[in-house]
């Protein structure tokens, strides 16, 4: 996380390295690789998580934020708010879908 922000692709590369040095450690008995292969491997998972609970949230926001907007162009009368409004709202739908938790 060297920006700062969670990352699902640094969350799996650190997940999947922890996986590989806890390995190395179980197969050569070297006990301190198998914790430092187990605390990288969990906080990859950490990292991941909260990637995708940040992304589900932005997603929500646009949902919500889009289906606002839609709804006020329809009523104004105003179709390029209308319009725009529903992009968002479809934008923020496949964020959601790509961030849920399975």
């Amino acid at each position: 996380m060297s920006s700062g922000e969670p990352n699902k692709t640094s969350g799996q590369l650190h997940s999947v390295k922890g996986n590989v040095v806890e390995t190395i450690g179980n197969v050569t008995g070297a006990t301190s690789w198998q914790q430092s292969g187990k605390e990288e491997h969990a906080q990859g998972e950490a990292e991941y998580k909260a990637a995708q609970a940040k992304g589900y949230a932005e997603g929500t926001i646009d949902r919500l934020g889009g289906k606002k907007d839609a709804v006020l162009g329809a009523v104004t009368g105003d179709r390029q708010q209308e319009a725009e409004g529903n992009l968002r709202h479809d934008k923020g739908e496949v964020q959601q879908e790509f961030n849920k938790n399975t």
